[in-house]
């Protein structure tokens, strides 16, 4: 196989970093960061979220502990919420005169799509600065408390986390975890689930060594039926509600 191109051989070498350099990331990084997220593609060109940038060293130590107690985010650098908002399209409609309905599920799901596209770019673009990143799927949890820290309205939710710094040699020399195989995860125009020797041969690098029956049901326990995915399905449900109410 001919030599990947840099920006296909960047997306194959980034990996989550969560331990930084004791190093900070100068304003030209973060500008050249922020403005390639803002680059990305997006519905109708019109950008349905608001990027919170979290320099307050006090707000980072509270989503550290209200993110899961993960003190590397108060560590990081640079840590990015990308909010997926229907809300400033909404006041925007009604400070022109217009009359807009009340937003619904589609806009909630199409704003948090346009969050994560840009949340990827500001990824790879910093990776290509030689700035890590770890994504936090925790800010999704705990809604009542994280509206009112970050000053949410009802028409914004907190699609995606970032934090970003500078990776130590340790992270940097990290193996990145295998992915699946390419036949595994893409399938031709419809979708059909997979047998159970397919789900099997799909995950065996990871339950090799202790065995599938073994593996699937602690991974089960450690993540599906955890009490932080709990937390997230029921914190999301609040959000949706809102979403949902005016338009049943």
């Amino acid at each position: 196989m001919e030599e990947r191109n840099g920006i296909i051989q960047s997306l194959y070498d980034r990996k989550s970093v969560r331990v930084f350099e004791d190093r900070l990331i100068g304003e030209e990084e973060k500008r050249e960061i922020l403005g390639a997220a803002m680059q990305a593609p997006t519905a109708g060109n019109q950008q349905l979220y608001t990027i919170l940038d979290i320099t307050d060293d006090g707000l980072k130590r509270q989503l550290s502990v209200t993110c899961d107690n993960q003190p590397f985010i108060a560590q990081a650098p640079m840590v990015l919420v990308f909010c997926a908002d229907v809300q400033k399209w909404y006041d925007v409609f009604v400070e022109g005169g217009a009359n807009p309905r009340s937003p619904g599920p589609g806009d909630l799901l199409l704003a948090a799509s346009d969050a994560c596209i840009a949340a990827q770019n500001a990824v790879t673009a910093a990776w290509s600065l030689g700035i890590g990143s770890c994504y936090i799927g925790d800010i999704m949890e705990r809604c009542e408390e994280h509206r009112e820290i970050l000053n949410l309205p009802d028409y914004v939710f907190p699609a995606a986390m970032l934090v970003f710094g500078y990776p130590t040699q340790q992270q940097k020399e990290r193996e990145k975890p295998a992915r699946c195989r390419l036949e595994d995860i893409v399938q031709e125009n419809r979708y059909e689930r997979k047998s159970g020797k397919q789900l099997r041969d799909m995950f065996q690098k990871e339950w090799k060594s202790a065995g599938f029956t073994q593996w699937c049901r602690r991974f089960c326990e450690r993540k599906y039926n955890s009490d932080f995915s709990r937390e997230m399905s029921r914190s999301v449900g609040v959000y949706l509600r809102k979403f949902s109410r005016e338009n049943s």
